[in-house]
């Protein structure tokens, strides 16, 4: 089976080194006859710098290459290889994604893909940082931001850095079945398949410099009155505008309704409790303004995926632990 890894100067190691460990562990598993070929392709065949300044022997550069990939997949890295994106390289890309059974990303490795034109009319994710801008760049495609891997037809999109790992195991389950791709995650010492999404590895809701006042005011004013209801007429009201002004203006800055933007701010002050204290969650709820610790757990299961008590086990020290999952 001929896999293809696409590098460019300044990639992610990890975005190679996740994805080539997922195939050579399944091969060391494999019979000789069942084995996956992996290539690293460069836009020219020597020596690719990844961004942790760590050398990547590339045996070929793109033009070097005229073959029938089973898998193609490119990699991403902190500072996108747009300067290094040529035409020819774009029309190599696009020709082999159409002739590849299956194509795909790891990371902000999407972008290059988008630019070949390969994500329109196609659900796709990226890391959670550059999801934003991949849907403003390129709004033909359909960017799914909370997703740790979408698949869309012959197209595998992934999420930042490790989760190239866990669409080589979705990959290698499709292949050869999920008791090896399971194989594989145990060798590796990961999950076969990680709880949750995206949101729940992102920074906390910020407001930016160039967000209208009106949107920082509100919310310092939702993080000082968390435990308040709340209303749309009590947002306005602590801003000076009428109920109409608000929810103009809120909805052409914040990009979500009021109740969502209040809700997202429990969740992240949530999040900060249950990451540095070990209060009890029914505790954490109420200092959040849900209304039980069921409501809460409600809402960390939809915005998350996962639970406020996996939440806590996940990114909580160890020290601690066992007294706060009451």
């Amino acid at each position: 089976m001929k896999v293809a890894i696409v590098i460019f100067d300044g990639v992610q190691a990890l975005d190679v080194a996740g994805p080539l460990d997922v195939f050579a562990e399944a091969n060391t598993i494999l019979s000789d006859q069942q084995k996956y070929e992996v290539s690293l392709v460069g836009p020219r065949a020597g020596t690719v710098t990844c961004s942790n300044g760590m050398g990547l022997n590339v045996p070929f550069g793109f033009a070097d290459l005229d073959t029938q990939w089973d898998l193609l997949l490119v990699a991403g890295g902190p500072q996108l290889p747009d300067a290094q994106l040529s035409g020819d390289f774009l029309a190599w890309l696009q020709d082999q994604a159409r002739n590849a059974t299956r194509f795909g990303s790891v990371c902000n490795g999407a972008f290059v893909l988008a630019h070949a034109g390969l994500l329109d009319g196609k659900e796709v994710t990226t890391h959670w940082a550059d999801a934003g801008r991949l849907a403003q760049e390129f709004p033909q495609a359909s960017v799914q931001p909370d997703k740790i891997f979408v698949r869309d037809g012959r197209l595998f999109t992934s999420a930042g850095v490790t989760a190239g790992i866990d669409l080589c195991l979705s990959l290698v389950a499709e292949d050869w079945g999920h008791e090896l791709a399971v194989r594989v995650a145990k060798r590796l010492v990961v999950y076969i398949q990680r709880e949750g999404g995206q949101s729940q590895y992102s920074p906390y809701m910020g407001t930016g410099r160039d967000e209208d006042p009106i949107i920082g005011k509100v919310h310092r004013y939702v993080t000082e009155h968390i435990t308040d209801a709340l209303s749309i007429e009590q947002l306005a009201g602590a801003v000076a505008v009428s109920r109409r002004t608000f929810s103009r203006v809120f909805a052409k800055h914040a990009k979500v309704t009021p109740s969502a933007f209040v809700e997202q701010v429990r969740v992240d002050t949530a999040r900060k409790l249950l990451e540095d204290s070990d209060a009890p969650l029914k505790t954490v709820a109420f200092k959040c303004g849900f209304r039980s610790a069921t409501h809460m757990r409600t809402t960390f299961s939809r915005r998350l995926e996962v639970t406020p008590k996996q939440y806590r086990q996940r990114f909580r020290g160890e020290a601690g632990t066992q007294a706060s999952l009451q």
